[in-house]
């Protein structure tokens, strides 16, 4: 947080010094420092350092790395992407993390995908919309809050995660695939659990109801998806439509603890408001994940924050709202600030939507969030700006967030 701070102001210095050129964070300090290495311009290859602290996680030191390359003709084929996350605290959390999105010459194949260990504290309220409804919530600093209030269950665990889909293109805007995903939670430890005096917690009930030893558990999985995809930029698109639908189907014939299937939605949808400055954008972003059957362990279900780069639920805490199924919708207006387009912002508001443990009422309760960010052009090659946002939501929740590329 305060590295990004830092850069911020780095980067305002020089901003008198260009008034029109589009001008990045990388060309900023390249100012401040005298260099003049022109050939490092175009790598697309950008990093953020992270380094906070709170009671509950301790010293956190980490960074995140992502770039992006183009692996053939950039008019027929869109930009790969990558990105790598780091860190650990003073109170032994680690997390490695690499995620990619790739695409061979002329789209013919696409290759998304995530790699995950981690050592981690889950900071849980139960399931349902209402979880922990009557308890205020205080700050949280990238989804993570810096005080616990009466209503939270803080879970240990350790976490293997290997999910990677293969699509191949059927038309110019159509793609196919399938892919694999193995989910292990293991070494769970439910801090506030206390069988012997009769306090239990929402983890432990819903495991023992539903067939799961509370210690460790499996969720494998095949799935099968379609994709439709008309972007122009992957990273901070000014128009086009993206929709992926998937079926995942978790049997114990690959070491499921128990089966189930799953269905998931996302769709993104982006309009650019001028001609002349395409970076006027209203932006629209859709997950949905539906039980069809069977039943998911708990550290599975999905929730706040669960997409893949844990960005959905501005305002809330990673696993704030949980349950079998989730539906969610966002929006964001974003716009130009500067004319060289270092600096832009954002206004954005979403809602969320979680069933109950029994996959029931879903719909019949919403908790929203709100607020606003500032942007950082980092790399123009690839689109990579810093975010900085504030967001607020119910039960007095309220966060700042940073992060690497557009929420969506």
């Amino acid at each position: 947080m305060l590295l990004s701070l830092c850069l911020l102001c780095v980067g305002l210095s020089v901003l008198a010094q260009q008034k029109s050129d589009t001008l990045d964070l990388n060309e900023a300090i390249k100012k401040i420092m005298g260099s003049k290495d022109p050939e490092s311009q175009g790598r697309g290859i950008s990093i953020l350092p992270a380094i906070g602290y709170n009671p509950t996680f301790g010293l956190m030191l980490g960074a995140t790395l992502t770039g992006g390359k183009t692996l053939g003709n950039p008019a027929t084929t869109r930009l790969s992407t990558g990105t790598f996350t780091g860190f650990f605290t003073t109170k032994g959390i680690i997390n490695v993390q690499l995620r990619h999105n790739v695409f061979t010459e002329n789209n013919t194949w696409n290759f998304q995908g995530n790699a995950q260990i981690t050592k981690m504290v889950l900071l849980d309220y139960g399931l349902g919309t209402k979880a922990g409804a009557g308890f205020r919530e205080g700050l949280s600093i990238n989804q993570y809050t810096l005080d616990n209030n009466e209503a939270v269950y803080p879970i240990k665990f350790n976490y293997i995660r290997i999910f990677e889909k293969v699509y191949k293109k059927i038309s110019k805007t159509l793609m196919v695939g399938a892919g694999v995903a193995v989910d292990n939670h293991f070494s769970i430890n439910d801090t506030e659990l206390q069988v012997d005096s009769g306090k239990f917690t929402p983890h432990y009930n819903y495991s023992v109801a539903n067939g799961f030893n509370p210690k460790k558990y499996w969720t494998n999985g095949f799935m099968l998806n379609i994709q439709y995809n008309t972007r122009e930029h992957p990273n901070r698109p000014h128009g086009g439509l993206y929709a992926d639908i998937a079926f995942r189907i978790n049997p114990k014939l690959l070491g499921s603890t128990r089966s189930s299937t799953q269905m998931m939605t996302e769709f993104r949808k982006y309009i650019s408001l001028s001609s002349r400055n395409p970076e006027h954008v209203i932006a629209f972003w859709h997950l949905g994940t539906y039980s069809l059957g069977g039943v998911l362990p708990y550290l599975d279900l999905p929730g706040t924050g669960t997409d893949m780069y844990n960005r959905s639920g501005r305002a809330y805490t990673i696993g704030r709202f949980r349950g079998p199924s989730y539906f969610y919708l966002e929006s964001e207006y974003r716009f130009p600030i500067t004319a060289n387009k270092f600096l832009s912002g954002v206004v954005f508001a979403n809602m969320q939507s979680i069933a109950d443990a029994d996959n029931k009422e879903l719909f019949k309760g919403w908790n929203p969030g709100a607020g606003m960010g500032l942007r950082i052009l980092f790399n123009r090659s690839t689109r990579t700006n810093i975010c900085i946002d504030y967001a607020f939501g119910a039960y007095g929740a309220k966060g700042l967030f940073f992060g690497l590329n557009e929420v969506f």
